[in-house]
């Protein structure tokens, strides 16, 4: 298998902004594109699972580029961090790309970091991604 760039998407300013970096490195280096967008613990019915409304844009988008790419939505029930970093090591990946967000000192306390795991735990290259200011 060829190495690919894999990118956690959700429909947020963050998630948007990770996927168009994602997506640009991937038409810069040449290779393949995994979106992965997962609700909280692979529940479909969470906010940030994407709609199938959201996941035709992208898939349009990505169509346009002539990009090699997968979406995947997985429903397992792992953790987000965990669903990329498996799709990660699957897909031999040689970047992951993830949106971050401004958190408070007790809101990561709280709870947790999902770019922090990957970030921590990933055997590739990450690149962290903040959206553009309002």
């Amino acid at each position: 298998m060829s190495e690919s760039i894999v990118v956690g998407y959700i429909p947020t300013p963050e998630g948007i902004a990770a996927f168009e970096r994602a997506k640009d490195e991937a038409l810069f280096r040449g290779t393949r594109l995994v979106v992965v967008n997962t609700g909280h613990h692979g529940d479909f019915a969470s906010p940030i699972f994407a709609t199938p409304e959201d996941i035709d844009a992208i898939t349009a988008e990505l169509t346009r580029t002539g990009l090699s790419f997968d979406v995947v939505q997985p429903t397992g029930g792992l953790a987000a961090a965990d669903e990329i970093l498996r799709v990660a090591e699957t897909e031999d990946a040689s970047l992951i790309v993830i949106g971050m967000r401004h958190r408070t000192p007790v809101g990561k306390l709280l709870l947790g970091s999902t770019s922090q795991q990957v970030l921590l735990d990933a055997s590739c290259a990450v690149l962290a991604v903040k959206a553009p200011a309002a």
